[in-house]
């Protein structure tokens, strides 16, 4: 039987040996101790799911925390705009809410269901 090296360089990647095999010593980047949303988390749900490739991809190259902190900053601020937006298009006002807070309520949940579904499919499931 061989002696062999307790750890080798080949083609720029450092190997140790561990029993009878060379494992590559890889390092993944440190990652901010920020927390993701609702909507990150959606994302990575999805992508564990039904995108296992590019999930793999994402999480191998360190880029997976950038990537869900980005789609839930991005669903967050269109959520907002949306829900305004479609709310003044709908003639949805503060007087609504002074006469008739159970129908400003009902209404304004609708238009959020609405935006979200929106945003679900065009963001999260895309």
């Amino acid at each position: 039987m061989t002696n062999l090296k307790k750890e080798i360089i080949e083609n720029g990647i450092h190997y140790t040996l561990h029993g009878d095999y060379y494992f590559p010593d890889l390092e993944l980047p440190e990652t901010p101790n920020q927390a993701i949303g609702r909507y990150g988390r959606m994302r990575k749900a999805y992508l564990e799911e039904y995108r296992p490739g590019l999930y793999e991809r994402l999480l191998l190259s360190g880029k997976l925390y950038d990537h869900l902190a980005e789609i839930d900053t991005c669903c967050s601020d269109r959520m907002d705009r949306m829900v305004h937006q479609m709310a003044g298009a709908e003639g949805i006002h503060e007087d609504l809410k002074a006469r008739d807070q159970l129908a400003w309520v009902g209404r304004m949940n609708n238009i959020r269901q609405q935006a979200e579904e929106i945003i679900l499919n065009e963001l999260i499931y895309a």
